[in-house]
């Protein structure tokens, strides 16, 4: 089988927008929208290549990059290896240096451009943050004033976990947390059913993933216009995640917790491998703080999930 191996980059401007450039006619998904790049030639290496691609496709030069998703595909005649780099920093002016449109969007408005089916975990992937945190449990009171410092501190991507509260108490929460953070971060909710609160994303026990994966034509309970995330344990799970259509996922447990001393942990290696094998922006937990961002990243993760990792009262 003929292996081609395929770097493609997510360029953010000053202002965060992102790059993308649009497909000739009459190539293969022609019209469709792209992340710019092009194939790894034999002796370069990934970095090499992704330079050499940006400055002939876009007339830049690349300053500052790292991984930031990996994606296998087999076709019956080929094995494709996308391997999609984050560049912050470059010179020059972006253009279409092959004639091809180029336009610059916001993370918001990257869902509403038609891309391959091939591209969207790169969607996803761009508009996810770094760092996911997971709240403990906590009185509601701390629980706010935590919630404020964390956004003050750039986190973006919050789980409301709370497991010490009954339903009818968690929904109140939910409703007082989104009403005063709801514009500054997203916020991913627990509970049976989908949340009911406009723009809030599922996060689904590893229970609730097997359930909903095991049905004979597994459907995604949630519209593509809000997250829908995942825990996983292992390789099968993962796997489920993405047949269920889930947006990212969290595999854990990394390294050894305190709040679950039993599990057996995964540790570096083993995740790197299942990573390899995913389709999905993972999130790695148990045990990491932000001091693991950086490994996290390059065994392959979108970055790092964490309770006491991430969370810091003023």
């Amino acid at each position: 089988m003929r292996r081609i191996h395929v770097m493609a980059a997510v360029i953010r401007d000053a202002e965060q927008r992102i790059l993308i450039a649009k497909r000739p006619d009459h190539a293969h998904q022609g019209g469709l929208w792209e992340f710019p790049g092009g194939k790894l030639e034999p002796g370069e290496s990934r970095l090499e290549a992704l330079q050499r691609e940006l400055r002939e496709e876009l007339g830049i030069t690349v300053q500052q990059a790292r991984p930031l998703i990996d994606l296998q595909h087999n076709y019956p005649d080929k094995h494709i290896r996308l391997d999609v780099w984050e560049v912050s920093e470059f010179t020059g002016t972006a253009h279409g240096a092959e004639g091809q449109p180029v336009q610059w969007v916001t993370e918001q408005q990257l869902p509403s451009y038609a891309f391959p089916a091939a591209n969207q975990p790169i969607v996803a992937a761009a508009r996810l943050p770094q760092r996911y945190l997971i709240t403990p449990d906590c009185p509601s009171a701390e629980l706010l004033k935590g919630i404020e410092h964390a956004i003050g501190a750039g986190i973006s991507l919050i789980q409301l976990r709370q497991t010490q509260l009954s339903i009818e108490d968690y929904e109140a929460l939910c409703k007082e947390v989104l009403q005063r953070f709801g514009a500054q971060a997203t916020f991913m909710l627990k509970g049976a059913q989908p949340p009911l609160h406009p723009g809030a994303g599922w996060h689904l026990t590893s229970k609730q993933l097997r359930a909903l994966a095991d049905q004979p034509e597994p459907t995604r309970p949630l519209p593509a216009d809000r997250w829908l995330s995942a825990s996983c344990h292992d390789a099968e799970e993962l796997q489920m995640a993405e047949r269920l259509g889930v947006d990212f996922a969290v595999l854990s447990p990394l390294q050894p917790t305190a709040s679950h001393p039993h599990a057996s942990p995964l540790g570096w290696e083993r995740a790197q491998a299942m990573l390899s094998d995913c389709r999905l922006p993972v999130y790695l937990l148990g045990g990491v703080t932000s001091g693991d961002l950086a490994t996290a990243q390059t065994v392959g993760a979108q970055g790092i999930a964490a309770i006491r990792g991430l969370w810091m009262l003023p």
